[in-house]
């Protein structure tokens, strides 16, 4: 059998890698979360600015994967690479913490689907709805121990439930679209009086970051194009197609319902969107599609999310007993940990009214510090000329879209708000202990001093953060 590694993929393979790293849960949810923020100008505003700071950051990963190819361990290699250990660390907690809250937000959107049957499990963060998540956690948990390390077979029936629902939706949902309700819908309507467009806009932003998490994925593929330059179309072709489906679903569905009553659709929100065009069926349809995509999603999430703390382990950012393999070659101490955080997160959206808006944007409000600090190291290569010496070719305009990606990236921290800063130190800063115990077990010094200083003002605002929780001036 040809080893994986020698697999040499065509333009088309590596352009379908490119959409089933970014189609996941986001998507069947955008009429409800973009109805509660904003309306049509809003949301092509929004999409406008996503689009132009994804795109910029696809190209990052690109040059990056070009530029510096010995750094394959994930992310935060090249947080680590351009800015120290403790940065890279965090990249590495930050981004293995989105796994987990993605798995978290799949559990809740499948259990709030089956709620629309089964009103037990509410919109999904009921006790029975976290009861039966947590069944379902363990179960994938002790069948990926036992060495289901690959499943083509599923992967394969994900993609097509990722994308036919989506297409045959746009069909009847176009034919069912009113000009006159998407003209209503245009500046907001009802409800969104006082907001202008910029609060409306910046209400989308943390949304708009979830639906494109895992556009970093694409460079990981680039060893097994057959022609180098595939990479740069698949991702080109891949991400402008996800994006075209992004915009379609949001805009076709402002022209069937008000918005008013987009935002107050049980998710996933397609489904009661193409249910008021063909009637009941078509909610069915969606939901069933949305069900299958999640969890083979959630199986190939689940693994991901384990081999982020392994690699991080091999290369010395986190404890080295993360790094261990049982008898089947799987990540099981990885497992066990990031299994235990998805439980422990699960548990949590008892507390939420809106578990899965919540999840989505803690989950976006955590991989920005990933994004940024990968933006900022291409940005720094291109300025300083590092790796150029050989191949100058293309420096400046490697330097334009490393900045204009690290300025999207920081805009959207801001955009994100106070709140979901300080609720992402909550997990960063505790987190440092992994750090600590890295650092320490292999003799190093813990913190430089400008990584104590980091690490100080993480602890702040977590505290800062447990504070507000306790007297109720921040709520989830």
């Amino acid at each position: 059998m040809t080893e994986p590694a020698q697999q040499k993929f065509a333009l088309p393979t590596l352009t379908a890698m490119v959409v089933g790293s970014m189609v996941g849960a986001g998507i069947f949810s955008l009429p409800q979360t973009f109805g509660r923020a904003t309306g049509g100008l809003g949301a092509l505003v929004a999409w406008a600015i996503a689009g132009g700071g994804m795109l910029m950051l696809a190209f990052v990963f690109q040059t990056l994967a070009r530029r510096k190819p010995e750094l394959d361990s994930g992310v935060y290699a090249y947080a680590k690479a351009g800015f120290g250990n403790y940065p890279g660390f965090l990249s590495a907690l930050g981004y293995w913490t989105v796994c987990c809250l993605g798995n978290v937000s799949y559990w809740v959107l499948i259990k709030s689907t089956l709620g629309a049957l089964f009103p037990v499990f509410g919109d999904g963060n009921t006790v029975i709805a976290v009861a039966v998540s947590s069944l379902g956690v363990w179960i994938v948990h002790f069948m990926i121990l036992r060495g289901v390390k690959q499943a083509a077979g599923v992967n394969t029936v994900v993609t097509v439930a990722k994308i036919i629902p989506i297409l045959i939706f746009l069909v009847f949902v176009g034919i069912g679209f009113k000009a006159d309700v998407f003209a209503a819908n245009f500046l907001g309507g009802p409800g969104l009086e006082g907001e202008g467009l910029f609060a409306q806009v910046r209400g989308t932003m943390l949304v708009t970051v979830f639906v494109f998490v895992g556009i970093e994925g694409a460079s990981v593929y680039s060893r097994y194009a057959r022609r180098r330059e595939d990479v740069g179309l698949a991702t080109l072709f891949g991400f402008l197609g996800v994006l075209c489906l992004l915009v379609l679903v949001t805009m076709f569905s402002y022209g069937v319902l008000p918005r008013a009553d987009l935002a107050g659709l049980r998710n996933p929100s397609m489904a009661g969107v193409l249910a008021a065009v063909v009637g009941p069926w078509g909610a069915v349809f969606v939901s069933i599609g949305l069900i299958i995509s999640v969890l083979g999603a959630y199986l190939a999430w689940s693994l991901l999310a384990a081999e982020v703390l392994f690699s991080a382990a091999k290369m010395e950012s986190m404890p080295a007993f993360l790094a261990r393999e049982n008898g089947n070659g799987v990540p099981a101490a990885a497992l066990w940990l990031t299994n235990l955080l998805v439980q422990l997160f699960l548990i949590l959206t008892l507390f939420s009214e809106q578990a899965f808006l919540m999840a989505i944007k803690l989950t976006s409000s955590m991989i920005l510090l990933p994004y940024l600090l990968v933006a900022a190291y291409a940005l720094k290569l291109a300025w300083t000329g590092e790796s150029y010496e050989a191949r100058p070719k293309g420096r400046r305009a490697d330097l334009v879209r490393a900045l204009l990606a690290t300025v999207y990236a920081a805009g959207l921290i801001y955009a994100g708000g106070l709140k979901f800063l300080l609720l992402s130190l909550v997990i960063y800063a505790p987190g440092t202990a992994l750090f600590v115990i890295a650092q320490k077990e292999r003799g190093h010094r813990v913190f430089t001093a400008a990584e104590l200083l980091l690490f100080a003002i993480a602890a702040g605002g977590a505290v800062l953060a447990l504070y507000g929780l306790a007297t109720g001036r921040i709520t989830v």
